[in-house]
């Protein structure tokens, strides 16, 4: 089911603030920027900002990578996830959703018709 490692995402407070630290940080500008979430390719993965309007301590979501995200979130589902937030398109045809597993932890799951999978070689 799943594809491979694709995106994690970071809260901050203040977006464009993240935005310019992480532009410094890496050297480039996001290929990525909207007010609800700024994306850099980070050598084939994404590093994604979003916004926390509650100024709080941060946060972290891994997302892998999904063919079909229903059919993906409907596995994790049967499989004792609770979904926490609906396959949810976040603009340029990208589809996230998150669940909880059994054990507490937040878990990403991103249909993204952009990325490109390395290959082995």
């Amino acid at each position: 089911m799943f594809l491979g490692m694709r995106t994690v995402t970071y809260t901050t407070p203040d977006l464009a603030a993240g935005k310019a630290w992480y532009t410094s940080v890496l050297g480039h500008d996001p290929y990525f920027d909207e007010p609800y979430y700024v994306g850099f390719n980070v050598a084939g993965y994404e590093l994604g900002l979003i916004p926390d309007g509650d100024g709080g301590s941060g946060g972290t979501t891994f997302f892998w990578g999904v063919d079909e995200i229903e059919t993906a979130v409907e596995r994790l589902t049967n499989l004792g996830a609770t979904p926490t937030q609906a396959p949810t398109d976040v603009g340029g045809g990208i589809r996230v959703a998150t669940v909880t597993d059994p054990f507490g932890n937040v878990l990403g799951v991103i249909e993204n018709p952009h990325f490109v999978q390395a290959t082995a070689g």
